[in-house]
């Protein structure tokens, strides 16, 4: 389902809000810990912006979700009906980021209450994004496995060239970048699962 970019933004604007408010947050103490500027935070929540995924992914960490939650339906929206266990193909969010174009799928039924969640990404040629990974309330595990073309990922100081039926292992605690290095569209799926961190 490929909302039209507004109501997209609007969706991502009540989570945003709707999140921040649940951990109890204010502006002020959402900008300091996701390193995004009080104003951007106040557009995003607003509707008025159209954040990238770096942007998108300093708020998620900052408020102890994976980016995908950050596309759900908000809580006022969401019918008084049982959470289905099925995503159907229509009804998968789409959304693309304005900064590198890639377009990211969610493939997982939202909702579930499972530690894992399924995204698709298609990547344009030449993109390229960087992830600055932060302090996070749970361990994240993440798997891309390569569906099509070729992609480069590198964690921290390690790059992994890989292309068509390769898959990478990977934990969310260092700065990620995915960048595809050829002329040609690459599409690659996201298997992402959290553990909360030892209590100390």
């Amino acid at each position: 389902m490929k909302e039209p970019v507004l109501d997209l933004n609007q969706r991502i604007a009540e989570r945003v809000r709707e999140l921040r408010a649940a951990k109890g947050l204010s502006l002020e103490a959402l900008a300091a810990r996701s390193g995004v500027s009080r104003s951007m935070i106040s557009l995003i929540e607003r509707g008025e912006s159209s954040p990238t995924a770096v942007v998108l992914e300093k708020l998620a960490t900052a408020l102890g979700v994976m980016l995908a939650s950050l596309f759900d339906t908000p809580a006022t929206q969401k019918p008084a009906m049982p959470i289905s266990p099925v995503a159907r193909r229509a009804d998968q969010v789409q959304w693309q980021d304005p900064a590198s174009g890639y377009l990211r799928r969610n493939i997982s039924p939202p909702g579930v209450p499972q530690p894992m969640q399924i995204v698709e990404v298609h990547f344009p040629p030449g993109g390229r994004v960087a992830f600055e990974t932060g302090v996070r309330d749970a361990r994240v595990h993440q798997q891309v496995w390569v569906l099509e073309g070729a992609i480069d990922i590198t964690v921290g100081d390690m790059r992994h060239p890989l292309r068509e039926g390769d898959c990478l292992a990977m934990q969310l605690d260092r700065p990620t970048m995915f960048h595809n290095p050829t002329r040609q569209p690459a599409r690659y799926a996201v298997v992402i699962a959290s553990e909360p961190l030892a209590r100390r």
